[in-house]
């Protein structure tokens, strides 16, 4: 190899952008007993927020979940492990499970896309709104 191949396989490597990883699965979800338990990073599961484990993502990864049957989507924030033998690709949190609505199955098929941060507008937790406010006149 000469000087000027190695010169560009140099640049070239600084200059590739990284993948965005992207995968399709099965989805679960905690059950109600993990609730207040510790996670992986650190702090405790609260199954109303917005999160998930996953076995090779890192710890604090946004990640967009859509769910294959009826095309909803949330954003979850990587923040525990699951078993790399696990058959499932990752197991979501009760809010992100409600509002994919596998609740009810519980598992879906999903496709994963990671989330930039400056596409992650999404709030942690769902916005309460009540119907009575929803359908009031003004």
């Amino acid at each position: 190899m000469n000087i000027c191949s190695l010169i560009l396989v140099f640049l070239f490597s600084f200059y590739n952008a990284p993948a965005t990883y992207t995968a399709d699965g099965k989805a679960s979800y905690y059950s109600d007993r993990m609730h207040g338990q510790r996670t992986s990073s650190g702090e405790r599961y609260d199954k109303t927020k917005l999160t998930a484990a996953h076995a090779t993502l890192p710890l604090n990864t946004k990640v967009r979940v859509t769910n294959l049957n009826n095309g909803k989507s949330v954003i979850v924030k990587i923040n525990d492990r699951m078993s790399r033998r696990s058959h499932t690709l990752i197991d979501l949190s009760k809010a992100a499970a409600k509002e994919l609505d596998i609740i009810r199955a519980g598992y879906g098929r999903v496709r994963l896309k990671e989330v930039k941060k400056e596409e992650a507008e999404q709030q942690d937790k769902p916005l309460a709104v009540s119907e009575t406010a929803a359908t009031s006149p003004k």
